[in-house]
């Protein structure tokens, strides 16, 4: 068996080759071109960008691994609620319904989100998970989201939404104090760079409503920071450690209302090395390393691979 899982997210276009006999998996992404001083894309231009992307990806993909390919997966969707859509993954879900014509071989649909816990547990070693229940916190610049993942029957996973940020999501506001402090889009590794030179030892106060979290309110703190003369590592460091202390926040409140079951960490803000060291010593999570915490079609390519075998 060869699976072939594509992903066209807002930010990153992914393919990705899994053969599950031996454990092999290859991929190739590339990052959507994003003009400097802007902080993203609309979707009209991100679709753009897949369509001329995603062939060279492909492409290179192909030359690492030439093994024939016998089921295709991509993602169609953000996440497994009603009503959930973004034109972005059209590009990818698309180009997979058209080779798995031409191939003669199944395609299977599944949603980024799954695709990013799927990679996180393929990348920690943990994808006998699949079977059990367990908590996955899905944070990136479109979520930050903590889920009940349970097995379904049809679906393989089922990732239900049981908190969340109320307002700017992690990876928001990320990108937005790093373009307050002069970074490109996306800001992540650099403003991780800065905050690793901070002296501070700052210990914000999470705001929180029941399970769930406010985040805008940090943005106003890092503006009024930055005003106020404080340098860029500060406001870095400052930054960070409010979405720590945001998720140590709910991951309590997930085990007082859950009890403590085996919990991963997904997304491309859960790839920050100052909050792996911080949660990692806190909660014992699994992380996985960067390749499979940022957006990737990894995951789609294992689900792919599973969902193919069970058929």
């Amino acid at each position: 068996m060869t699976a072939l899982g594509l992903d066209t997210s807002n930010y990153t276009t992914s393919a990705a080759i899994y053969l599950p006999q031996s454990g092999q998996l290859v991929q190739q992404k590339q990052l959507l071109p994003v003009q400097e001083g802007q902080m993203g894309l609309r979707q009209s231009d991100a679709l753009f960008h897949h369509v001329r992307q995603l062939p060279d990806i492909v492409e290179r993909l192909r030359a690492q691994c030439d093994a024939p390919i016998t089921c295709i997966g991509a993602s169609d969707r953000p996440q497994q609620t009603d009503g959930s859509y973004m034109p972005c993954f059209l590009a990818g879900i698309g180009a997979a319904r058209q080779l798995a014509a031409v191939l003669g071989v199944p395609c299977y649909r599944f949603t980024h989100q799954q695709g990013h816990v799927a990679a996180a547990l393929y990348g920690t070693g943990h994808l006998d998970w699949m079977k059990t229940r367990f908590f996955a916190f899905h944070v990136s610049g479109g979520t930050t989201d903590a889920l009940l993942v349970e097995p379904d029957e049809n679906e393989l996973i089922r990732c239900r939404v049981v908190a969340h940020s109320l307002d700017l999501k992690a990876g928001q506001l990320v990108d937005r104090v790093g373009g307050m402090l002069g970074l490109r889009f996306p800001a992540g590794p650099a403003l991780e760079a800065l905050a690793l030179q901070a002296s501070g030892a700052y210990k914000p106060r999470a705001s929180t409503d029941g399970m769930n979290c406010h985040l805008s309110g940090v943005q106003n703190q890092c503006e009024r920071m930055l005003r106020d003369g404080a340098p860029k590592e500060e406001v870095a460091l400052f930054c960070l450690k409010s979405i720590e202390a945001a998720l140590i926040s709910m991951t309590e409140a997930l085990f007082s209302a859950y009890g403590e079951l085996p919990l991963v960490y997904a997304g491309g803000v859960m790839s920050n090395s100052l909050l792996k060291a911080s949660l990692s010593l806190r909660f014992g999570g699994a992380f996985a390393d960067p390749v499979y915490s940022a957006d990737n079609a990894a995951g789609i390519a294992v689900l792919t691979a599973i969902k193919d075998e069970d058929r």
